[in-house]
């Protein structure tokens, strides 16, 4: 066999083995079927904002994340066939801030009431940086 071949041949193993890593780990977002609103005390900042959105973006079946500081609201989208309303509020309060369900709401019902799509970004102002004053 030619150099030349040999030398193609491992340039396309190569390829097709990036390709394939590639495939495996982008994740899919997820599509919110339903929005919980959580009514949430002890945020201070927007780093506490960022510590939930960290949090809960991770969970498997949450499409939207919005943290409000100063209103003390956590909107979450998810998709309720990968996980459960009980999974969000856990999430949240395992960060040590207390939250009750306010409300859940269809995708429809909140694009009705708010006039947009979850996870379009609710702005807070705050130190920004990890102050630690959680309730």
């Amino acid at each position: 066999m030619k150099k030349g071949k040999i030398i193609n041949i491992v340039l396309v193993i190569a390829v097709v083995a990036l390709l394939t890593a590639f495939a495996f780990s982008v994740r899919i977002k997820p599509t919110a079927d339903n929005v919980a609103v959580l009514k949430t005390a002890g945020m201070t900042c927007g780093s506490c904002a960022n510590d939930i959105e960290k949090a809960l973006q991770a969970k498997r079946g949450v499409a939207a994340v919005e943290v409000d500081v100063d209103g003390g609201w956590v909107v979450v989208g998810f998709d309720s066939k990968k996980t459960e309303l009980d999974v969000i509020a856990s999430t949240v309060a395992g960060l040590g801030y207390r939250n009750r369900v306010a409300e859940l709401l269809s995708v429809e019902r909140f694009r009705a009431i708010t006039g947009r799509d979850p996870g379009t970004k609710v702005k807070s102002m705050g130190c920004g940086g990890g102050c630690g004053n959680r309730k």
